[in-house]
């Protein structure tokens, strides 16, 4: 029986069993969608990330996929296949360039096993009525209201996110209405609290194999994107801020960011974490489906 070689690391955190558990899967390049996807649902993760040759001046190609689709691109799977591969010894420490299907991203990975990610280009979406967004999530009007934030919008560096402002103690109460989140065509948001330049924040995925997620390295970026179109961070030169996510799963995380912006609006935006590995080994080709 043929095989590919995989690692499952954490990542977003410096210790074990925190953070957001991924599967890094090597010598999949003759590899066809279909057995990619099939992998991807065998681990049942919420991100499986196949690192192939690149097509072009990248270091590595990266395909990302979730157990019920391709994306073009992810936080988690990005930095934790950079740091993975150096530590794999496939690329020195140092600047790398991924080529995925937001493009070619930048990371900058170091020896002690964390990495900067830069973003694609920052978009920033319309603001929007909080109320459908909150009962979706099992809240109420005055958890918005009274965390004294910006209306909710779509914000995104290369993977956009719905961003819902709420008042720090709703964190714990959220809990998910899957038919009021499909009437509302709520699939992914971020619902986050902000004070003193640090974000806490639950990442939920209605109605998907993995519907909460304990570390998002696109939707942080994406809040940078928010943070300077709703004036909380500020409107000209580089601002870092923090993200605290997974505290309610029991896998907490850390991710570390920076924003870029001119005149009021972000240009580009940055999310650095850790790796930890947990596991390695070999799993079995799928049969070929197409």
């Amino acid at each position: 029986m043929s095989t590919v070689a995989y690692e499952i690391v954490d990542v977003f955190t410096d210790r074990p069993f925190a953070g957001n558990p991924l599967a890094v899967v090597y010598g999949a390049a003759d590899l066809a969608t279909d057995q990619m996807h099939a992998l991807a649902r065998e681990f049942n993760l919420a991100e499986t990330v196949f690192v192939l040759p690149p097509t072009g001046p990248a270091t590595y190609r990266a395909r990302i996929f979730t157990p019920e689709s391709e994306l073009p691109f992810a936080g988690h799977p990005s930095v934790g296949a950079a740091v993975t591969s150096m530590r794999r010894g496939l690329l020195p420490p140092g600047d790398v360039l991924q080529e995925c299907g937001a493009g070619l991203l930048p990371i900058t990975v170091r020896e002690s096993g964390s990495a900067t990610l830069t973003g694609g280009e920052p978009t920033l979406g319309e603001a929007l009525d909080p109320l459908p967004l909150l009962t979706a999530c099992g809240l109420t009007a005055e958890d918005h209201e009274l965390a004294g934030l910006a209306a909710p919008r779509s914000a995104g560096c290369g993977l956009s996110w719905l961003f819902l402002p709420v008042r720090r103690e709703a964190l714990a109460r959220i809990r998910v209405d899957n038919a009021a989140a499909e009437k509302a065509g709520l699939t992914e948001v971020c619902v986050f609290s902000w004070a003193g330049g640090e974000a806490h924040a639950r990442v939920l995925c209605p109605g998907t194999a993995v519907p909460e997620d304990p570390a998002t390295g696109s939707a942080a970026l994406g809040l940078g994107v928010w943070l300077v179109g709703a004036g909380l961070l500020p409107a000209d030169g580089t601002s870092p801020y923090r993200i605290h996510q997974g505290i309610e799963m029991k896998r907490p995380s850390l991710l570390d960011c920076t924003v870029t912006a001119t005149a009021g609006v972000a240009t580009s935006a940055t999310v650095t974490g850790h790796v930890c590995p947990i596991a390695k080994g070999e799993i079995a080709v799928p049969p070929f489906i197409g």
